[in-house]
């Protein structure tokens, strides 16, 4: 028998809520409105330059921090859109994913025993990546309707112990987009306290109601204190690829990049790049993809509000977080396994969101980055859903 299998580390955290649904989902046959990734196609044009790449044979490993037409054109867009210049040579690693992008991130800055700041709810990730690094995650909540933090609560936060804050805008689960003024008072903190900002910007494009999205890097002073995360997963829809990256000074890159060759070693060289053709694609791609989901997410919290389902309204990524308290369940998880098991639609508990379980047990996270078709399909089973809550007694 082996002694102590488990890790102390592996024992503090689940596995992930949200691939579980999908598994769930597809035992059930339901419509995965948990896991978010498209039911759409990628670009023809990304999808041609991966398959041009694989036939030209560039299939063996690829440089370990990137390839360096990929860093050229990330550091080219990161200049446009985010307002920032960097070194694509020095400031720039390539990883598998956004996902090992953060932990890479994480392990390369943070030491045992410093402490991590974390806004609640959080993609489920950041708490085990804290922790994986043997680190205190130090939660700070923000409060609904409009997912607000509250000024001193944060302050109280940092200490001499504080290495790193994670901020993820636009927000995965409740699509709030962080403000200019926001971002100014975490900055200000971070400055003060000497701590690293690690923002995940996966979504940066996916903005609705004239919000605008800011990199905390391009605030006075912040340069040098921001680790900027992203990926093509989700402005591209092609969440499978693998394909992400890590902005930072030369000073904390040069760790990351030892971290990431001993994790990965690299990304898959023949997407590596597909992802240089993706982020040299004509602008106006951008604009349109928003004003697609845009769409989606009208039609779909029309949906979840004509089925009793009461909605905290995105403005950015494709999320939409919902109150249940109302419904007759004892709690989100409960909710949730009802909701895929007798109706085929499967949803993310609240819970899995919150540090605190407690804080989650009224909510349930949808995703809407599927076909009008899958989301039609969705709000049939939905209503199926509401006509036996008027006549099943729970």
């Amino acid at each position: 028998m082996i002694k102590n299998p488990s890790s102390k580390r592996a024992v503090k955290f689940t596995e992930s809520v949200i691939r579980e649904m999908t598994r769930i989902c597809l035992k059930h046959e339901g419509v995965n409105l948990a896991q978010g990734f498209p039911d759409f196609p990628a670009p023809e044009e990304v999808k041609e330059a991966a398959v041009q790449a694989i036939r030209a044979d560039l299939n063996q490993y690829a440089i370990t921090w990137g390839e360096p037409n990929l860093r050229q054109a990330i550091a080219e867009k990161f200049a446009w859109y985010n307002g920032v210049t960097i070194d694509p040579e020095k400031e720039i690693t390539v990883c598998c994913g956004s996902t090992e992008a953060m932990i890479s991130s994480l392990m390369a800055i943070v030491n045992s025993g410093e402490e991590v700041i974390v806004f609640e709810p959080f993609y489920e990730n950041y708490g085990p990546d804290t922790i994986l690094c043997d680190a205190k995650p130090r939660f700070v909540t923000l409060h609904e309707p409009d997912w607000h933090f509250d000024e001193q609560e944060l302050k109280k936060a940092f200490n001499n112990k504080t290495k790193a804050i994670v901020i993820n805008t636009p927000n995965n689960p409740t699509g709030k987009v962080f403000s200019r003024e926001e971002l100014q008072f975490i900055a200000d903190l971070c400055l003060k306290w000497g701590v690293v900002a690690v923002t995940d910007e996966i979504y940066e494009h996916i903005l609705y109601d004239g919000t605008e999205h800011i990199s905390i890097a391009s605030l006075p002073g912040m340069r040098d204190q921001t680790i900027t995360i992203n990926s093509i997963s989700k402005t591209y829809s092609l969440t499978g690829w693998r394909v992400g990256w890590a902005i930072a000074p030369s000073s904390l890159t040069s760790s990351i990049r030892k971290v990431h060759d001993f994790l990965t070693v690299g990304a898959p060289h023949p997407l590596q790049e597909a992802a240089a053709a993706a982020l040299q694609m004509d602008r106006n791609y951008y604009q349109t993809l928003a004003r697609e989901y845009e769409k989606r997410r009208e039609f779909f919290s029309q949906v979840l509000e004509e089925t009793g389902f009461r909605i905290y309204r995105p403005h950015g990524a494709y999320y939409i977080m919902t109150d249940i308290g109302h419904f007759d369940f004892s709690d989100d998880v409960a909710f949730a396994l009802h909701l895929v098991e007798k109706f085929g639609v499967a949803t993310v508990p609240g819970s899995s969101f919150y540090s605190r379980s407690s804080l989650g047990t009224t909510k349930v996270r949808f995703c809407f980055p599927k076909r009008m078709e899958t989301l039609e399909q969705a709000a049939e089973r939905l209503r199926k859903f509401k006509e036996a809550q008027k006549t099943t007694p729970r």
